[in-house]
């Protein structure tokens, strides 16, 4: 077991035959875009105040780029826009718009500085627009060279850019670019791509572009591998990974960025700027805005992480890396026991002790009993009250 920094992982992750070169060891930074593509997760709707306390705990979390919105969607998003670019935030705001004129001008008259330019690139997309590829290279540059005319830094978006063909998606970057661009995103906008063929595209864009034009990855889970395509990103040399708290967003959801930091950085020893102790109190306040709750067995943030029923596992609590993959204080977490129907002497014993209160041998049998049939007869866990009610009766039996 490599114990490294409060990761408690496999020694088969450091073995060169499996542990691939990372171009580069350099802190991960993360462009978080949950109130734009996160907010387009079906039936969510985020107020502008929402979205600038959002913000306000993304910027705490250590994101280096917020995604502010797409401002020219509507009235409320451009006050939301207004909103976080006034708060002073540490973070950079950046701001989404199509390869559109109108677009552009709308981020131009909130003040923004900062944009993701969109266009479509594969032979689907270009045809469901009704754009040839000529055409949407044509508005892409005007656009750029719109926004770059105006003192506006640009990254240049390719939606559905892994299902496009490889010397059409090179001739879109390169009229980016030429255009004005300075920074390229790799887009896997419908999950498409597995991480193999990730890091080859990611690979093939950086010999296309060469080593100083800032690469981003975007990826998406339909098809449960967007944490594996981001880790695969970075080690062909993405620098910043677009993603959202709690991995919301269209369909399967976006590159969920707690996941994917926890992943580079206790897996593969890559540091991430990001402050993961908060990770968890991001993601709640996200939920709870959206109105979308978590499965609790979710990864990094879900609360049965460090919540323990089992009697099995209750017996070896007290040696958390035996049961546990990473430290509960990295993520910002507290470990307890919980009582139900899966409970064991241990179990018993360790909340007793937990909650001041002194049981016999004898005494902890008959709990343990008890609490079993009333997990089993709620279908679900006890509280602690339910709990003392079991040690009163068996402290006072009924004669």
């Amino acid at each position: 077991m490599e114990t490294q920094n409060g990761f408690w992982t496999s020694d088969l992750n450091r073995r060169p035959e499996v542990r691939k070169d990372f171009v580069s060891r350099q802190a991960v930074k993360f462009y978080d875009t949950t109130l734009r593509d996160g907010e387009q997760s079906v039936g969510v709707v985020l107020t502008p105040g929402q979205k600038l306390e959002i913000a306000r705990a993304l910027d705490g979390l250590g994101v280096g780029r917020i995604e502010a919105g797409f401002p020219r969607v509507s009235a409320d998003d451009a006050e939301a826009f207004r909103l976080i670019s006034a708060a002073g935030l540490r973070a950079e705001v950046w701001g989404f718009g199509r390869a559109v004129k109108a677009d552009i001008d709308e981020l131009l008259r909130l003040g923004s500085r900062s944009a993701m330019i969109e266009t479509p690139t594969s032979a689907i997309k270009l045809k469901a627009y009704g754009l040839t590829a000529d055409e949407a290279k044509r508005r892409a540059a005007e656009a750029i060279a719109y926004a770059r005319e105006r003192g506006v830094k640009v990254a240049f978006f390719t939606v559905d850019g892994t299902r496009t063909e490889l010397e059409t998606l090179r001739d879109f970057y390169r009229n980016a670019l030429d255009a004005g661009a300075e920074e390229l995103v790799v887009v896997d906008t419908i999950g498409a791509c597995g991480p193999e063929a990730v890091e080859f595209l990611v690979r093939q864009v950086r010999e296309w572009v060469g080593p100083q034009v800032p690469l981003h990855f975007h990826g998406h889970n339909d098809f449960g591998m967007a944490t594996a395509c981001a880790v695969a990103a970075v080690r062909a040399g993405a620098e910043w990974i677009q993603g959202t708290i709690n991995g919301m967003g269209e369909r399967a959801g976006n590159g969920d960025l707690g996941e994917i930091g926890m992943a580079l950085e206790g897996l593969y020893g890559v540091p991430v700027a990001l402050n993961l102790k908060k990770i968890r109190t991001v993601s709640a306040l996200v939920r709870q805005a959206a109105g979308h709750p978590l499965e609790p067995w979710k990864p990094v943030v879900g609360e049965n992480l460090f919540m323990r029923e089992s009697g099995a596992v209750a017996s070896q609590f007290h040696i958390p890396e035996a049961i546990e993959p990473f430290s509960a204080d990295l993520v910002g977490a507290s470990r307890k026991i919980v009582l139900g129907k899966k409970s064991g002497i241990d179990s018993i014993a360790i909340k007793a002790k937990e909650l001041g209160i002194a049981l016999t041998a004898e005494q902890q049998q008959t709990v343990l009993a008890a609490v079993k049939r009333l997990g089993v007869e709620k279908r679900g866990l006890l509280t602690d009250a339910e709990f003392r009610s079991i040690v009163e009766r068996v402290d006072n039996p009924i004669s």
